[in-house]
């Protein structure tokens, strides 16, 4: 049996399934116009990489609108996100659901490991490192960029995180269209 979940967590569910589809679509923008990953503070063309992406170049007109969706996209799936991890706080989600040993879970230890790292590793690791490339609120916390290496090791962290974030969003995807006969159920 499946278990429904309340009106906030459908909500916030889907903005961030939406907004994380328009993150992820303007990111590959942003992207497309210099497919290269660095380490430290600085990289450009004619320096070496960390690594080249096997994508083409892409110099002109994709990182301004791409910029734009992003940061928009950005601020709706963090208003999303801290609703709903206040509101599950306020209903003992988090505590009777993911953490609980034992007793009555609604999701086995690979989802309760799972989606606790999403939640509270990856997606605050999104943010930090999307705030460490944003020079506006680094020249005000330059703390943010300087505990990851520099602009471009945020940069490389941003992409390694979202990698990881797209293959959860496919694996969540396909464990909801499974019929529930073949889905792993809590023991």
């Amino acid at each position: 049996m499946r278990v429904r979940h309340s009106a906030l967590v459908r909500v916030t569910h889907w903005i961030t399934a939406v907004t994380f589809l328009a993150l992820l679509y303007s990111g590959i923008a942003i992207l497309l116009a210099h497919p290269r990953l660095y380490w430290g503070e600085t990289g450009a063309l004619g320096t070496p990489s960390l690594v080249d992406l096997p994508l083409p170049f892409i110099l002109t007109g994709q990182s301004g609108w791409g910029r734009y969706l992003h940061f928009l996209s950005a601020w709706v799936c963090i208003v999303s996100g801290v609703a709903y991890v206040l509101g599950g706080m306020v209903a003992c989600h988090f505590r009777n659901d993911l953490f609980r040993r034992g007793g009555p879970a609604n999701y086995d230890a690979l989802q309760r490991i799972t989606y606790s790292a999403v939640v509270f590793v990856l997606f605050p690791l999104m943010i930090w490192t999307g705030f460490a490339m944003s020079p506006a609120i680094t020249s005000v916390f330059p703390v943010l960029v300087i505990a990851l290496g520099g602009q471009q090791s945020a940069r490389t962290i941003h992409f390694v995180v979202a990698s990881l974030l797209v293959l959860f969003l496919l694996a969540h995807v396909v464990m909801s269209i499974l019929p529930a006969s073949l889905a792993i159920s809590p023991r």
